[in-house]
């Protein structure tokens, strides 16, 4: 197994818990009488986590493959079922997730955008799913059911992301350039439509334009974000000294704990994890590179360009670069859905590039 992979993704976890404890402790003493709250969920993620990566790192293929599309199964009647009144969970305005014996909120969209790329995958590398035949026809609009039905959650962000990566597999594997073009100009289009029909989205875009338009509703996170970036300068006010996260800064542990550490450890905090995050990208990019096979490569791409998009878009976010979108940081935003879904897809990394070592293997010793 590549052991700098793994390291990279156990050092991010517990910084990430780390990063919890400092940003929600304050607001966990006021909201649950409790500074661990969080903390301690989250511990039990990152135990839980490490041990799905190792497992996903070691499953056999066929099993992996078999158990992919169970996931991605899971995760598409998941978003089904949050949809569906005192099922779904509503919080701030959308209807993302699915309660769990009363401690769990399982956010099934998470686990759909990395198991989606193995489903595509699947039916693109399937003779009988890739001819135009009834069957291939309702194969590939149940991938696209799940995918729309996030729209009304709403969650427009995993929507983006899962549309934007499974545009990529298939450009990936020698689309037309009339298609490519075709392609991009309509998925440009649904979401001008999609943020232009929906006053509260424009107004996220018309806020990230000018925040200082309305700096105490709508221009308010970005603007204490920036503050928390400013404030930090270049080495940071130091670990658990920042303010922005006393109830200055909404959502100081989810969406926007990247402001908190560019706080408190300034930008050279910020370079280093930015640095770690980037070698966790480049080298999926390696393994989609190396993988001989073909599903295996467009799994992979998919898996890394998932993890890709999802960090720039919230580091984007926090530092006032892209209109306000409720997306974590992986590994170091709080909630379990996220990390056991990013445990997942890189424990599933980690087993193609075995599977690449151990064929490279297996050749040198035939010659």
């Amino acid at each position: 197994m590549d052991r700098g992979l793994f390291l990279a993704i156990v050092f991010l976890m517990g910084l990430g818990l780390v990063q919890i404890y400092s940003s929600s402790y304050i607001f966990a003493i006021e909201s649950f009488n409790d500074g661990l709250f969080f903390v301690k969920k989250q511990a039990l993620f990152i135990l839980l986590g490490i041990a799905l990566v190792l497992a996903f790192a070691y499953f056999s293929w066929r099993v992996l493959e078999k158990l992919m599309l169970l996931l991605w199964g899971v995760a598409a009647v998941g978003v089904v079922l949050t949809l569906i009144p005192h099922i779904g969970v509503r919080a701030g305005g959308a209807a993302r997730w699915i309660p769990i014996a009363s401690v769990f909120r399982f956010q099934p969209s998470e686990l759909l955008k990395y198991m989606t790329p193995a489903v595509v995958a699947y039916l693109l590398t399937a003779k009988e799913f890739v001819e135009l035949r009834a069957r291939a026809v309702l194969a590939w609009l149940g991938v696209v059911a799940p995918i729309v039905l996030l729209l009304r959650q709403p969650d427009f962000g995993s929507f983006a992301i899962i549309s934007v990566v499974v545009f990529c597999i298939l450009f990936s594997r020698g689309l037309s350039l009339r298609y490519v073009f075709g392609g991009a100009v309509a998925l440009g289009m649904s979401f001008y439509i999609l943020i232009v029909r929906q006053s509260y989205r424009m107004a996220r875009i018309l806020a990230f334009l000018n925040p200082w338009s309305d700096p105490k509703h709508k221009g308010f996170q970005v603007i204490q974000s920036m503050l928390g970036f400013h404030a930090g300068g270049i080495i940071g006010v130091g670990l658990g000294q920042g303010q922005s996260k006393l109830f200055f800064l909404p959502e100081a542990h989810t969406d926007f704990t990247l402001s908190v550490l560019g706080e408190e450890l300034g930008f050279v905090g910020i370079l280093v994890v930015m640095m770690i995050l980037g070698f966790l990208v480049l080298r999926g990019l390696q393994i989609t590179a190396q993988a001989r096979d073909e599903r295996q490569k467009m799994i992979a791409l998919g898996i890394v360009l998932t993890f890709a998009i999802t960090t720039i878009v919230n580091a984007g976010v926090a530092m006032g670069l892209l209109p306000t979108k409720g997306l974590g940081m992986p590994f170091l935003s709080y909630g379990g859905s996220q990390l056991l879904a990013t445990a997942v897809a890189l424990g599933i990394l980690l087993n193609i590039d075995r599977e690449t070592r151990s064929g490279a293997m297996r050749s040198y010793l035939k010659v």
